[in-house]
Order: C-alpha cells, then structure tokens, then sequence
C-alpha cells in the first residue's frame, strides 16, 4: 500500500479510517525487514501519526495496530526520529507495563514539555509526560498483546539507537520490569510477555553500564534472576544447595523430562542476563554475604547442565548459556558442583558425585571435535575446567584420570591420536595465540604444574612455549600448591625412560659432553623434543678427532653468526632464572670454545617422585 494513502487517512484523526489502512500495512509489513530508502521521510511522518493516535483513548483494535505499526517502523534504524524522545519512550513504556516506576526527574519534566498546536491554532505548552500519563492506559492493563507489541517496539529502538538507550536509563525501565519480574509465579502474565520483559531486561544489561551495576546491587539481581530460574524449571531444594524438579526428586539426571521449548527460551534469557551482571565478580574479592548468593545460583547452574532440552542443537545453546556463566562465577563457589551425593547411576571418584564435572568435560570434548570457531566455543568450558581442577583436588584428580591416564603408547608423539589428550597437545600448536595457551594450561594444572610431568605427556616441542612463558626452560616447579598423587608410571614408560634426564639436560644446555651423545645414541629411549620413544641412531660425531670436532662446532658458530646479522635467525640463550635471552656473538664464542660452560647446572628433571 502507498504509504501516502496511508498517510492522508490518519491525517484525517478518524480511528476506523486509520484502522483500515494501518491493518492493511501491517499485513502486508509484517515479515519486511529492509526498508526502501526513497520512503524514509514518508515513513518517520507515519511514525508521528501514530504516536499522536497514541496519545489518545483508543478503540482496542486500533490501539493494537497502532502499535503494531510501531513494532514494524523500528525495525528500520534509519528511522528511528520519532520514536526516540523521552515522550515517545514514555508512551510506549505505560503501554508495556513497566512506567509505573519510571518517574523522570524535574530536571527531565521540564526538557520533555512539547509545543503541542490546539484546534483554535493557539499554541499550549505541555508537559508530555503528564499528557501520557492522563490518556495512556494503566500500566495494569490486562490486554497481554498490547503489551507484548510495546515491549517488542521499545527492544527495537533500544537495539538501533544510543540516544533511547540514555532516556531508558533515566526514566528508569529496569525498575518497572524488575517489578513484574517479581511476578513470576502469577497466572496473568504468559510466557511472551515473560519473554520480552526478559528480552528488554538483557538489552539494557548489555548496552548500559549504569543499569546493569543498578539491577545486580540496588534491585538484587541474582536473587531476583535465580527465583526466575527456579520458578522456570519448577525447582525444589531437597538438601541445601541441591536442586530437583519439583515431582522428580531422587530421580537421576538422564531419567527428567525435557524442558519444553519456553521453559529453554526463558531459562536463556535468564543465564543471558546473569552473565551480565556478574561479569566482573571472578575479577574482584567478594564478602560473605555475596558468596552465599553465588553458591546458590551456582546450584542452580549445576541443574541446568544436568538438564536436557527439546533437542541436540537447542540443549547445546542451553548448555554453552550455563558454561559462560559458571566461569563468572568466584572459584571457590564452584563447589556446588560437587555437593549432591553419590546416587545410583552416578559417577564417583574419591567419594565425591562428579556428574556435573564429566558434564563439563564431554561438553568441552564436543566443542573441541566440532573445531568450529574455537576460541569463542572451546575457551569457556577449558578455562572452567582449568580453575576448577586448579582449585579443587578431587575435580584435579578426576580430570587427570580422564584426559592424562598412566601413559602407555610411548611409539606415537603426543598429538597423533584420537585420545583427549592427543586432540589437546594439537591445540598447543594452534595458529590462534588464546586458544593455544588455555589448552597448554589446562594441562600443564593437570600436571601440578610440574615441569617434567607435563613434558612426558607433551613433549618438550609442544611444552615449550608455555615453559618459556613462565620461566620454566630450566625445569622445576610452578608456584601452585598441589597434593601428593599417587606413582603414575607405567611399565611401557619405565621401559624407555633410561636416558629421560640426559635428552632433558642436552636440550637445555645445547652443545653437550661427546661422551653424554654417545650414551643418548646407545640405545633407543624417549625423546623429549617429540615425547615418542625413537629408535637407535648412528652417532654422527664417531670417528672424528678432537680437532675436528671442534672445527664442525666453529663452523656452526658461523653460520649461525651469519644469518643472525642478517636477522634471518635470532639465536637465543636461557638465563639463570628460566627465562630467554638474545645470544650475541660473543655468547655463541664461549660456546664454541667452551661448550660445558653454563652459568646453572639444572636440576634433575626427575629428582621428584612420578606422580
């Protein structure tokens, strides 16, 4: 339909006429998203005929299309003028519910009085939030699709313009949908009205800081937010901090019912907007008080990963929701996910109930088969997994036992293969820098961060970038305190391991003694650089006198020298303290002349027991 027909017939005021026209438009709208850009004038007058009929009382059916028409006009960013001004903000805020709270200040009162033209042509100042307030409906209104189309109009305009993010914040829509929220056990409200009261509520966490800091402190979010949730999957606590589906206690997680599609789409929201407001809590120290909070939600969350949705794809968003927001959470609240017993059908370890752990893993070993857009997919649930093991022995424990198992394949290197461990070691080589470095942490906190431990599962090659990072080049210990673990050596690596120390002390110290080589190639064992067990090799140095061993070393000393000045190579040295620094050609002398010289000797990689 033109829209200057459409036009001409609300300029008239008559509501039948502006019925029929606005049904007809929004019929015929109803699926458009991009808009002609030849119209755009044509559609921002539209938008301020409607806002005037808006202003008035109004038959229900042209209210609705009305704001119908509404819904449909900002889905064009391009035109957003009209909707845009505290007054209009206002009025569609009372015909949503929520503007029963959002009292503007005086300051604001006074910048929102309009120029409104009467019929006599004289000109009367009004103050529009007073002129909506009188002809809006009440905010109790109980037709659920008027309010819904509000609703939906207001998440339009908040998502395209920063300006009606500002006055959404002013006249504080987060009060008036935490209000309702409060409500959610009420038969009134149906599940779009809940949705979209969610939906806004997300929308102004994301955009704006203010309101996000206001709903998690002054509004009590996480309390408000968690009530939600419970009420959502119909949640009972037969323990503390433990959760069942009300009817369904005691019965294992693979036995509950799937969540319906509206209990998922809420339950998105909800985790959605969870994860705004706390996604600075791991970052800063958090009082008692705001620990309890956590540790109940982190209840919470253990449900929710536990629970099985109305199919794959859409379990799978569910569950990638609840990972993002457990690594919000502070680390020593994460006990929770540990804290149900034992039941039948349950997995244990250690006498603990390690469901939600395996969870987590099987979750993380989907998401690194798929190799889809690791760093946003993978890091989540690996870097959960990371402080989790980090801060809790049992969880360590049972992560090892399932990624790190006593090592038997000594023939292959550490990234061929289809175990865990494999597909993780080919990570530590990956292009992307952030997905590379969490998956060498994981392993090496599964190690205890011990340095020999994570080379025999790694290999040096993969390790050494992480080693270098932290200063570990030497070998040793990071500074994390672990528990004593039981002997994990298997009899195929007892087996190749005679001259694990002396491949270790060849790689740190470079040119090493003739008579160290010559036990190294003596008989096939582990090589560290790779981590494969390697056959016998032929000593390349036999045969050869002093002389022209030494002449072979100058020659390399050389030819490093010569493509380190023209910066092709940079030849690199460790420092005492663990740490690489550039060799200079002076350094690469001494070697030559000196190859025994070394300003530490290292310590025996395997000086502590093989845990």
């Amino acid at each position: 339909m033109d829209l200057r027909v459409i036009i001409e017939q609300m300029e008239t005021e008559e509501q039948d006429k502006a019925l029929a026209v606005l049904q007809s438009f929004n019929k015929e709208m109803s699926q458009c998203f991009t808009f002609n850009r030849e119209e755009e004038q044509e559609r921002k007058r539209l938008g301020e005929l409607v806002l005037s009929f808006l202003s008035k009382e109004l038959q229900p059916s042209c209210l609705l299309a009305c704001l119908e028409t509404v819904r449909i006009l900002t889905r064009d960013k391009e035109c957003l003028d009209p909707f845009i001004s505290r007054s209009a903000m206002l009025t569609l805020a009372h015909y949503s519910g929520i503007a029963h709270l959002a009292a503007p200040s005086q300051g604001l009162l006074e910048e929102s009085k309009e120029v409104v033209v009467e019929k006599d042509g004289k000109e009367a100042a009004e103050d529009s939030s007073v002129t909506v307030k009188e002809s809006s409906p009440p905010s109790e209104n109980p037709d659920q699709e008027v309010i819904i189309e509000a609703l939906k109009s207001i998440c339009n305009i908040l998502l395209h313009s920063l300006t009606a993010q500002v006055i959404a914040a002013d006249l504080h829509f987060i009060d008036g949908v935490a209000e309702r929220l409060k409500q959610c056990n009420h038969p009134t409200w149906n599940h779009e009205v809940r949705f979209f009261d969610l939906r806004l509520t997300f929308l102004l966490t994301a955009l704006r800081v203010d309101v996000r800091a206001q709903l998690a402190q002054e509004l009590h979010g996480i309390k408000l937010l968690g009530s939600q949730l419970e009420a959502t999957l119909c949640l009972c606590w037969p323990d503390p901090l433990v959760t069942a589906r009300m009817g369904y206690e005691g019965f294992p997680p693979e036995e509950l019912p799937q969540l319906s599609r509206q209990q998922t789409e809420l339950a998105i929201e909800i985790l959605k907007i969870l994860f705004n407001i706390t996604f600075d809590t791991n970052r800063r120290k958090v009082d008692e008080e705001e620990a309890v909070e956590y540790r109940y939600l982190g209840a919470l969350l253990r449900h929710c990963l536990m629970s099985r949705a109305d199919g794959e794809e859409r379990t799978e968003e569910f569950h990638s929701h609840t990972v993002n927001l457990l690594g919000n959470l502070p680390l020593p609240c994460l006990d929770v996910l540990l804290l149900p017993k034992v039941e039948h059908g349950s997995i244990e370890y250690m006498g603990v109930n390690m469901d939600a752990v395996n969870m987590l893993l099987e979750f993380m070993e989907k998401k690194l088969d798929r190799g889809h857009k690791l760093k946003e997919t993978l890091l989540p649930s690996l870097n959960l997994l990371t402080e989790s093991s980090r801060i809790h022995r049992e969880t360590r424990k049972f992560l090892r036992s399932k990624v790190l198992p006593p090592l038997r394949d000594v023939k292959n290197r550490p990234e061929i293969g289809s175990a865990l461990r494999n597909k993780l070691v080919r990570l530590m080589t990956h292009i992307d820098t952030d997905v590379k470095d969490c998956a060498a942490e994981f392993l090496f906190v599964l190690c205890k961060e011990s340095v020999s431990r994570f080379i025999k599962y790694t290999g040096y090659g993969n390790a050494a970038g992480l080693l270098a990072a932290r200063g570990l080049l030497r070998g040793g210990r990071d500074s994390g305190i672990y528990s004593e673990d039981e002997d994990s050596e298997t009899e195929e690596y007892r087996e190749a391991k005679p001259h694990l120390s002396l491949v270790y002390l060849w790689f740190i110290t470079g040119p090493i003694r003739s008579n160290i080589s010559q036990d190294l190639q003596s008989t096939g064992c582990i090589n560290l650089i790779t981590g494969v067990l390697e056959e016998e090799q032929p000593n390349p140095m036999e045969g050869m006198t002093d002389e022209q061993k030494e002449y072979e070393a100058m020659k390399l000393v050389n030819m490093f020298d010569r493509l380190s000045r023209t910066n092709l190579i940079q030849p690199m040295q460790l420092n005492s303290d663990g740490k690489m620094r550039e060799m200079t050609t002076e350094d690469l002398n001494k070697l030559a002349t000196n190859p025994l010289f070394q300003s530490q000797e290292p310590a025996d990689p395997d000086s502590e027991d093989e845990t």
